[in-house]
């Protein structure tokens, strides 16, 4: 079972209000330089949003949403206080598309 941990907001927000493709290129460049495996995605409209408690997210629905997900906290973390406006949370899965309850 894996820790997943997140960051989440509007679809639109990541990708034109914030340089998330220049993070995310240079966090890959850090992990390859480290000889770490990637373990952070992007994901468009996540599935596992639905199986989250519904107080912790709430979210206009009528945009489509994205997460970047990892399984380092520090790097979530850091990249909440990087972007700022985004909902951060964790949950525990074999897999980052079917979460268990």
């Amino acid at each position: 079972m894996n820790n997943y941990h997140f960051a989440v907001a509007s679809q639109s927000f990541f990708l034109n209000q914030e340089p998330l493709e220049e993070i995310l290129r240079e966090r890959m460049q850090y992990y390859k330089s480290c000889n770490k495996d990637i373990d952070f995605w992007f994901v468009v409209n996540p599935k596992f949003l639905s199986f989250l408690e519904k107080d912790i997210i709430s979210f206009n629905h009528s945009h489509s949403i994205a997460a970047i997900v990892s399984l380092d906290k520090k790097f979530i973390q850091w990249l909440k206080l990087r972007v700022v406006f985004v909902h951060t949370g964790c949950f525990q899965s074999k897999s980052i598309f079917l979460p268990e309850n």
